[in-house]
Protein backbone atom coordinates (compact mmCIF):
# COMPACT_ATOMS: atom_id res chain seq x y z
CA UNK A 1 0.00 0.00 0.00
CA UNK A 2 1.56 2.96 -0.79
CA UNK A 3 0.11 7.04 0.53
CA UNK A 4 -1.06 9.45 -2.22
CA UNK A 5 -1.95 12.72 -2.78
CA UNK A 6 -4.97 13.99 -4.73
CA UNK A 7 -8.03 12.74 -1.78
CA UNK A 8 -11.28 11.57 -3.86
CA UNK A 9 -9.84 12.54 -7.11
CA UNK A 10 -6.67 10.48 -7.35
CA UNK A 11 -8.17 7.11 -8.64
CA UNK A 12 -8.26 7.13 -12.34
CA UNK A 13 -11.64 9.10 -14.18
CA UNK A 14 -12.85 11.29 -10.81
CA UNK A 15 -12.72 14.85 -10.90
CA UNK A 16 -14.24 17.18 -7.27
CA UNK A 17 -15.06 21.08 -6.58
CA UNK A 18 -16.16 22.73 -3.72
CA UNK A 19 -17.19 26.57 -4.26
CA UNK A 20 -19.19 28.86 -1.53
CA UNK A 21 -22.64 29.58 -2.41
CA UNK A 22 -24.23 31.17 1.13
CA UNK A 23 -26.49 27.68 2.22
CA UNK A 24 -25.93 29.22 5.57
CA UNK A 25 -27.13 32.45 6.03
CA UNK A 26 -26.26 34.09 9.44
CA UNK A 27 -22.70 35.78 9.97
CA UNK A 28 -21.58 37.99 6.44
CA UNK A 29 -24.75 35.86 4.24
CA UNK A 30 -27.43 37.33 5.93
CA UNK A 31 -29.91 38.60 3.79
CA UNK A 32 -27.80 38.79 0.92
CA UNK A 33 -29.31 38.44 -2.86
CA UNK A 34 -28.42 34.77 -4.62
CA UNK A 35 -25.13 34.70 -6.50
CA UNK A 36 -26.43 34.57 -10.01
CA UNK A 37 -27.85 38.56 -8.59
CA UNK A 38 -24.36 39.22 -7.40
CA UNK A 39 -21.59 40.94 -9.38
CA UNK A 40 -19.49 38.71 -7.95
CA UNK A 41 -19.24 35.29 -6.19
CA UNK A 42 -18.36 36.27 -2.70
CA UNK A 43 -15.70 35.36 -0.66
CA UNK A 44 -17.07 32.87 2.48
CA UNK A 45 -16.32 29.14 3.60
CA UNK A 46 -17.18 26.49 0.99
CA UNK A 47 -20.35 25.16 1.27
CA UNK A 48 -21.26 22.95 -1.96
CA UNK A 49 -19.11 19.60 -2.85
CA UNK A 50 -19.34 17.52 -5.76
CA UNK A 51 -17.82 14.84 -7.02
CA UNK A 52 -18.00 13.01 -10.72
CA UNK A 53 -16.61 9.74 -12.81
CA UNK A 54 -16.20 9.97 -16.31
CA UNK A 55 -17.04 6.33 -16.67
CA UNK A 56 -20.45 4.41 -14.55
CA UNK A 57 -19.26 3.16 -11.03
CA UNK A 58 -20.65 0.24 -9.32
CA UNK A 59 -22.48 2.09 -5.68
CA UNK A 60 -22.49 0.94 -1.91
CA UNK A 61 -23.70 3.12 1.22
CA UNK A 62 -24.06 2.80 5.02
CA UNK A 63 -26.39 4.65 6.43
CA UNK A 64 -26.77 6.53 9.88
CA UNK A 65 -29.03 3.78 12.12
CA UNK A 66 -30.80 6.87 14.01
CA UNK A 67 -34.32 6.59 13.71
CA UNK A 68 -34.97 10.02 12.80
CA UNK A 69 -33.25 10.60 9.09
CA UNK A 70 -32.55 13.28 6.57
CA UNK A 71 -33.86 13.30 3.82
CA UNK A 72 -31.09 13.49 1.39
CA UNK A 73 -30.26 9.28 3.00
CA UNK A 74 -33.98 8.30 1.60
CA UNK A 75 -33.81 9.86 -1.78
CA UNK A 76 -29.81 8.42 -2.11
CA UNK A 77 -31.15 4.94 -1.36
CA UNK A 78 -34.09 5.33 -3.94
CA UNK A 79 -30.82 6.59 -6.36
CA UNK A 80 -28.87 3.61 -5.49
CA UNK A 81 -31.28 0.76 -5.51
CA UNK A 82 -29.91 -0.20 -8.62
CA UNK A 83 -26.40 -0.58 -7.15
CA UNK A 84 -25.39 2.32 -10.02
CA UNK A 85 -23.94 6.19 -9.25
CA UNK A 86 -21.69 8.58 -11.47
CA UNK A 87 -21.47 11.44 -8.87
CA UNK A 88 -22.32 12.88 -5.06
CA UNK A 89 -23.46 16.29 -4.61
CA UNK A 90 -23.20 17.26 -0.84
CA UNK A 91 -23.31 21.07 1.15
CA UNK A 92 -22.49 22.19 4.67
CA UNK A 93 -24.66 24.60 6.02
CA UNK A 94 -27.64 23.02 6.76
CA UNK A 95 -28.95 19.41 7.66
CA UNK A 96 -32.02 19.16 5.52
CA UNK A 97 -33.44 17.02 8.00
CA UNK A 98 -36.55 18.06 9.86
CA UNK A 99 -36.98 21.02 7.74
CA UNK A 100 -39.86 22.31 5.44
CA UNK A 101 -39.70 20.32 1.84
CA UNK A 102 -36.89 18.35 2.77
CA UNK A 103 -37.15 16.06 0.68
CA UNK A 104 -38.05 18.10 -2.64
CA UNK A 105 -34.85 19.97 -2.30
CA UNK A 106 -32.86 16.42 -1.82
CA UNK A 107 -34.27 15.64 -5.24
CA UNK A 108 -33.98 19.25 -6.73
CA UNK A 109 -30.00 19.40 -5.39
CA UNK A 110 -29.69 15.98 -7.52
CA UNK A 111 -31.53 17.51 -10.22
CA UNK A 112 -29.63 20.97 -10.54
CA UNK A 113 -26.47 18.73 -10.60
CA UNK A 114 -27.67 16.67 -13.21
CA UNK A 115 -28.56 19.93 -15.27
CA UNK A 116 -25.09 21.36 -14.78
CA UNK A 117 -23.03 18.07 -15.79
CA UNK A 118 -25.11 16.44 -18.49
CA UNK A 119 -25.98 13.47 -16.32
CA UNK A 120 -29.12 12.40 -15.19
CA UNK A 121 -30.46 13.22 -10.92
CA UNK A 122 -30.95 9.28 -10.51
CA UNK A 123 -27.06 8.99 -10.94
CA UNK A 124 -26.18 11.07 -7.84
CA UNK A 125 -25.85 10.26 -4.32
CA UNK A 126 -27.05 13.42 -2.02
CA UNK A 127 -26.23 14.64 1.35
CA UNK A 128 -26.26 17.77 3.62
CA UNK A 129 -25.03 18.24 6.86
CA UNK A 130 -25.28 21.38 9.28
CA UNK A 131 -28.19 22.34 11.87
CA UNK A 132 -31.17 20.11 11.78
CA UNK A 133 -35.12 21.81 11.52
CA UNK A 134 -34.66 24.81 9.23
CA UNK A 135 -35.36 24.83 5.95
CA UNK A 136 -32.68 24.19 3.61
CA UNK A 137 -31.79 27.82 1.22
CA UNK A 138 -32.34 26.09 -1.91
CA UNK A 139 -31.76 29.14 -3.73
CA UNK A 140 -28.04 29.71 -2.78
CA UNK A 141 -27.38 25.86 -4.63
CA UNK A 142 -29.36 27.02 -7.20
CA UNK A 143 -27.44 30.00 -7.93
CA UNK A 144 -23.96 28.19 -7.32
CA UNK A 145 -23.95 24.56 -8.93
CA UNK A 146 -23.13 26.05 -12.73
CA UNK A 147 -19.95 27.32 -10.93
CA UNK A 148 -19.69 23.97 -8.80
CA UNK A 149 -19.90 22.01 -12.04
CA UNK A 150 -17.51 24.24 -13.84
CA UNK A 151 -15.12 23.91 -11.07
CA UNK A 152 -15.09 20.53 -11.01
CA UNK A 153 -11.17 18.97 -11.52
CA UNK A 154 -8.54 16.75 -11.15
CA UNK A 155 -7.40 18.94 -8.47
CA UNK A 156 -10.50 19.45 -6.70
CA UNK A 157 -10.52 17.01 -3.70
CA UNK A 158 -9.45 19.84 -1.21
CA UNK A 159 -11.98 22.81 -2.26
CA UNK A 160 -14.55 19.28 -1.69
CA UNK A 161 -13.46 18.61 1.76
CA UNK A 162 -13.24 21.95 2.90
CA UNK A 163 -17.07 22.31 1.69
CA UNK A 164 -18.27 19.43 3.54
CA UNK A 165 -16.72 20.70 7.07
CA UNK A 166 -18.88 22.51 9.44
CA UNK A 167 -17.29 22.91 12.64
CA UNK A 168 -14.09 20.70 12.00
CA UNK A 169 -11.15 21.95 12.41
CA UNK A 170 -8.96 20.26 10.12
CA UNK A 171 -9.78 18.81 6.42
CA UNK A 172 -9.96 15.16 6.47
CA UNK A 173 -8.38 13.95 3.06
CA UNK A 174 -6.13 10.64 2.00
CA UNK A 175 -5.60 8.57 -1.02
CA UNK A 176 -3.60 5.44 -1.05
CA UNK A 177 -2.74 2.54 -3.99
CA UNK A 178 -2.74 -1.04 -3.94
CA UNK A 179 -2.00 -3.89 -6.49
CA UNK A 180 -4.49 -6.23 -7.71
CA UNK A 181 -3.76 -8.57 -10.20
CA UNK A 182 -0.80 -6.80 -11.25
CA UNK A 183 -2.95 -3.50 -11.66
CA UNK A 184 -2.56 -0.28 -9.59
CA UNK A 185 -5.48 0.04 -8.01
CA UNK A 186 -6.11 3.82 -5.91
CA UNK A 187 -8.95 4.73 -3.38
CA UNK A 188 -9.42 8.39 -2.24
CA UNK A 189 -11.55 9.65 0.48
CA UNK A 190 -12.89 12.56 2.25
CA UNK A 191 -14.59 12.79 5.20
CA UNK A 192 -15.93 14.85 7.82
CA UNK A 193 -17.02 14.70 11.44
CA UNK A 194 -16.31 16.40 14.28
CA UNK A 195 -19.38 16.66 16.77
CA UNK A 196 -22.89 14.69 16.81
CA UNK A 197 -20.48 11.75 16.79
CA UNK A 198 -21.17 8.63 17.95
CA UNK A 199 -21.43 5.79 15.01
CA UNK A 200 -23.85 3.89 14.37
CA UNK A 201 -22.86 5.50 11.31
CA UNK A 202 -22.49 10.29 14.43
CA UNK A 203 -22.43 14.48 11.87
CA UNK A 204 -19.90 12.21 9.76
CA UNK A 205 -19.73 11.93 6.34
CA UNK A 206 -17.60 9.58 4.23
CA UNK A 207 -17.49 10.10 0.22
CA UNK A 208 -15.30 7.20 -1.12
CA UNK A 209 -13.87 6.75 -4.71
CA UNK A 210 -11.78 4.13 -6.38
CA UNK A 211 -11.14 2.50 -10.02
CA UNK A 212 -10.89 -0.35 -8.79
CA UNK A 213 -13.26 -2.83 -11.00
CA UNK A 214 -15.28 -4.77 -8.52
CA UNK A 215 -19.01 -5.57 -8.49
CA UNK A 216 -21.66 -3.91 -6.34
CA UNK A 217 -21.83 -7.30 -4.16
CA UNK A 218 -18.52 -7.47 -3.29
CA UNK A 219 -18.20 -3.80 -2.95
CA UNK A 220 -21.01 -3.79 -0.26
CA UNK A 221 -19.88 -6.70 1.35
CA UNK A 222 -16.37 -4.70 2.10
CA UNK A 223 -17.85 -1.57 3.23
CA UNK A 224 -20.65 -3.35 5.58
CA UNK A 225 -18.01 -5.61 7.16
CA UNK A 226 -15.35 -2.64 7.90
CA UNK A 227 -17.82 0.22 9.07
CA UNK A 228 -18.76 -1.68 12.26
CA UNK A 229 -14.61 -1.72 13.05
CA UNK A 230 -13.58 1.53 11.70
CA UNK A 231 -16.20 4.32 12.42
CA UNK A 232 -18.35 2.72 14.46
CA UNK A 233 -15.69 2.41 17.10
CA UNK A 234 -15.34 6.50 17.04
CA UNK A 235 -17.54 8.64 19.76
CA UNK A 236 -16.87 11.97 20.48
CA UNK A 237 -20.26 12.76 22.31
CA UNK A 238 -22.49 9.50 22.43
CA UNK A 239 -25.03 11.50 19.70
CA UNK A 240 -26.12 9.41 16.33
CA UNK A 241 -26.55 11.58 13.87
CA UNK A 242 -29.15 11.86 11.75
CA UNK A 243 -27.29 12.46 8.63
CA UNK A 244 -24.47 10.30 8.56
CA UNK A 245 -23.63 8.33 5.29
CA UNK A 246 -20.63 6.25 4.27
CA UNK A 247 -20.54 5.82 0.50
CA UNK A 248 -17.84 4.41 -1.97
CA UNK A 249 -18.03 4.81 -6.08
CA UNK A 250 -15.86 2.05 -7.84
CA UNK A 251 -15.56 2.80 -11.74
CA UNK A 252 -13.54 0.11 -13.05
CA UNK A 253 -10.98 2.42 -14.48
CA UNK A 254 -7.72 0.69 -13.18
CA UNK A 255 -8.04 -2.08 -15.40
CA UNK A 256 -8.03 -5.43 -12.78
CA UNK A 257 -9.68 -8.30 -13.35
CA UNK A 258 -13.12 -7.74 -12.00
CA UNK A 259 -13.26 -9.00 -8.35
CA UNK A 260 -16.66 -11.03 -8.38
CA UNK A 261 -15.41 -13.70 -5.71
CA UNK A 262 -13.80 -13.12 -1.90
CA UNK A 263 -10.39 -13.81 -3.41
CA UNK A 264 -7.04 -12.50 -3.03
CA UNK A 265 -7.63 -9.52 -5.01
CA UNK A 266 -10.74 -9.12 -2.77
CA UNK A 267 -8.40 -9.34 0.11
CA UNK A 268 -6.10 -6.89 -0.99
CA UNK A 269 -8.84 -4.70 -1.81
CA UNK A 270 -10.95 -4.97 1.85
CA UNK A 271 -7.20 -4.83 3.34
CA UNK A 272 -6.19 -1.35 2.04
CA UNK A 273 -9.97 0.12 2.01
CA UNK A 274 -9.69 -1.13 5.84
CA UNK A 275 -6.62 1.15 6.52
CA UNK A 276 -8.15 4.19 4.83
CA UNK A 277 -11.40 3.99 6.52
CA UNK A 278 -9.27 3.45 10.05
CA UNK A 279 -7.43 6.45 9.57
CA UNK A 280 -10.69 8.53 8.80
CA UNK A 281 -12.04 7.22 11.82
CA UNK A 282 -9.06 8.41 13.92
CA UNK A 283 -9.07 11.49 12.22
CA UNK A 284 -12.42 12.13 12.87
CA UNK A 285 -12.15 11.28 16.61
CA UNK A 286 -9.25 13.56 17.10
CA UNK A 287 -11.00 16.39 15.44
CA UNK A 288 -13.63 16.37 18.05
CA UNK A 289 -15.19 19.73 18.96
CA UNK A 290 -13.39 21.24 21.28
CA UNK A 291 -10.71 18.54 22.08
CA UNK A 292 -7.26 18.55 22.95
CA UNK A 293 -6.16 14.48 22.48
CA UNK A 294 -7.44 11.21 20.64
CA UNK A 295 -7.92 8.62 23.17
CA UNK A 296 -8.01 5.32 21.82
CA UNK A 297 -8.82 2.29 23.76
CA UNK A 298 -8.03 -0.91 23.04
CA UNK A 299 -9.70 -4.14 24.99
CA UNK A 300 -7.35 -7.46 24.59
CA UNK A 301 -7.57 -10.79 26.18
CA UNK A 302 -11.65 -10.70 25.56
CA UNK A 303 -14.02 -13.34 25.46
CA UNK A 304 -15.16 -12.45 22.23
CA UNK A 305 -14.48 -9.15 19.85
CA UNK A 306 -18.29 -7.75 20.60
CA UNK A 307 -17.49 -7.69 24.55
CA UNK A 308 -13.70 -6.19 23.86
CA UNK A 309 -15.62 -3.75 21.92
CA UNK A 310 -18.79 -3.08 24.16
CA UNK A 311 -16.15 -2.56 26.72
CA UNK A 312 -13.56 0.01 24.72
CA UNK A 313 -16.41 1.97 23.40
CA UNK A 314 -17.59 2.31 26.63
CA UNK A 315 -14.68 3.58 28.02
CA UNK A 316 -14.00 6.26 25.07
CA UNK A 317 -17.52 7.39 25.34
CA UNK A 318 -17.47 8.20 28.94
CA UNK A 319 -17.79 11.42 30.67
CA UNK A 320 -15.62 11.54 33.56
CA UNK A 321 -13.00 9.55 31.43
CA UNK A 322 -12.68 12.15 28.53
CA UNK A 323 -12.68 14.78 31.23
CA UNK A 324 -9.76 13.14 33.21
CA UNK A 325 -7.71 12.53 30.13
CA UNK A 326 -8.75 16.22 29.21
CA UNK A 327 -7.06 16.93 32.82
CA UNK A 328 -4.40 14.66 32.56
CA UNK A 329 -5.42 12.62 35.43
CA UNK A 330 -5.12 8.91 36.03
CA UNK A 331 -8.09 8.60 37.42
CA UNK A 332 -8.07 4.56 36.09
CA UNK A 333 -11.24 4.19 38.27
CA UNK A 334 -13.42 6.08 36.08
CA UNK A 335 -11.63 3.31 33.07
CA UNK A 336 -12.40 0.11 35.45
CA UNK A 337 -16.32 2.37 36.11
CA UNK A 338 -17.75 2.53 32.54
CA UNK A 339 -16.58 -0.98 31.65
CA UNK A 340 -18.63 -2.31 34.39
CA UNK A 341 -21.83 -0.02 33.36
CA UNK A 342 -21.11 -0.89 29.63
CA UNK A 343 -23.44 -4.43 30.24
CA UNK A 344 -20.64 -6.36 28.14
CA UNK A 345 -19.36 -9.87 30.56
CA UNK A 346 -15.59 -9.61 31.99
CA UNK A 347 -13.97 -10.39 35.29
CA UNK A 348 -13.32 -6.88 37.41
CA UNK A 349 -10.86 -8.98 39.29
CA UNK A 350 -8.87 -10.38 36.38
CA UNK A 351 -8.11 -7.01 34.69
CA UNK A 352 -4.68 -5.14 33.97
CA UNK A 353 -4.86 -0.96 32.64
CA UNK A 354 -2.35 0.70 31.58
CA UNK A 355 -1.83 3.95 30.20
CA UNK A 356 0.13 4.89 27.19
CA UNK A 357 1.51 7.22 24.49
CA UNK A 358 4.63 8.31 22.87
CA UNK A 359 6.34 8.71 26.00
CA UNK A 360 6.28 5.36 27.53
CA UNK A 361 3.60 3.71 29.35
CA UNK A 362 2.47 2.82 33.35
CA UNK A 363 0.61 -0.02 35.03
CA UNK A 364 -2.32 1.80 37.39
CA UNK A 365 -4.39 -1.22 38.01
CA UNK A 366 -3.18 -5.30 38.35
CA UNK A 367 -5.79 -7.98 38.77
CA UNK A 368 -8.75 -5.10 39.60
CA UNK A 369 -6.78 -2.97 42.07
CA UNK A 370 -4.28 -0.22 41.98
CA UNK A 371 -1.06 -0.23 42.53
CA UNK A 372 2.03 2.33 43.15
CA UNK A 373 2.68 4.28 40.39
CA UNK A 374 4.62 7.63 39.36
CA UNK A 375 2.27 10.44 38.71
CA UNK A 376 4.26 12.81 37.35
CA UNK A 377 5.28 10.09 34.68
CA UNK A 378 1.42 9.42 34.30
CA UNK A 379 0.00 12.98 34.26
CA UNK A 380 3.33 13.47 31.24
CA UNK A 381 2.01 10.06 29.58
CA UNK A 382 -1.71 11.52 29.52
CA UNK A 383 -0.48 15.15 28.11
CA UNK A 384 0.44 13.80 24.68
CA UNK A 385 -1.67 14.39 21.55
CA UNK A 386 -2.89 10.43 21.71
CA UNK A 387 -3.64 8.54 24.87
CA UNK A 388 -3.59 5.09 24.82
CA UNK A 389 -6.02 3.23 27.51
CA UNK A 390 -4.91 -0.49 27.61
CA UNK A 391 -6.78 -2.70 28.97
CA UNK A 392 -6.21 -6.77 29.46
CA UNK A 393 -9.06 -8.98 30.53
CA UNK A 394 -7.08 -12.02 30.42
CA UNK A 395 -10.20 -14.08 29.73
CA UNK A 396 -9.75 -14.82 25.51
CA UNK A 397 -7.97 -14.33 22.64
CA UNK A 398 -10.10 -11.49 20.93
CA UNK A 399 -9.97 -7.49 21.12
CA UNK A 400 -11.16 -4.20 19.34
CA UNK A 401 -10.01 -1.00 19.47
CA UNK A 402 -12.53 1.99 19.86
CA UNK A 403 -11.46 5.66 19.31
CA UNK A 404 -12.53 8.97 21.08
CA UNK A 405 -11.62 12.53 22.89
CA UNK A 406 -11.12 14.43 25.85
CA UNK A 407 -14.05 16.51 26.99
CA UNK A 408 -13.12 20.07 27.15
CA UNK A 409 -14.41 23.71 27.85
CA UNK A 410 -14.45 24.55 24.39
CA UNK A 411 -17.33 21.60 23.98
CA UNK A 412 -19.82 23.03 25.91
CA UNK A 413 -19.07 26.79 24.00
CA UNK A 414 -19.40 25.05 20.50
CA UNK A 415 -22.35 23.52 21.38
CA UNK A 416 -24.32 26.37 23.65
CA UNK A 417 -24.76 28.41 20.29
CA UNK A 418 -24.57 26.00 17.36
CA UNK A 419 -28.15 27.16 15.84
CA UNK A 420 -27.81 30.93 16.61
Amino acid sequence: MKMLSGGVTAPKGFTASGVHCGVKKGKGDGNQPPMSKRPEVLEGKKDLALIVSEQPCTAAAVYTMNRVKAAPLYVTMDHLENGEARGIVANSGNANACAPNSHEHAEEMCALAAQATGLKAGDFVVASTGVIGQELNIDAIRAGMPACAAALSKDGSDAAANAIMTTDTVKKEMAVSCTVGGKTVTIGAIAKGSGMIHPNMGTMLCFITTDCAITQEMLSDALHDIVPRTFNRVTVDGDTSTNDMCVVLANGMAGNDLIEWKDEGYTVFHSTLHSVMEQLARSIAADGEGASKLITCTVHGARSEETAERLAKSVVGSPLVKAAMFGSDANWGRVLCAMGYSKAPFRPEFVDVRFRSVLGEVLVCSQGAGVDFDEDLAASILGQDEVIIDVDLHEGDHGATCWGCDLTYDYVKINGDYRT
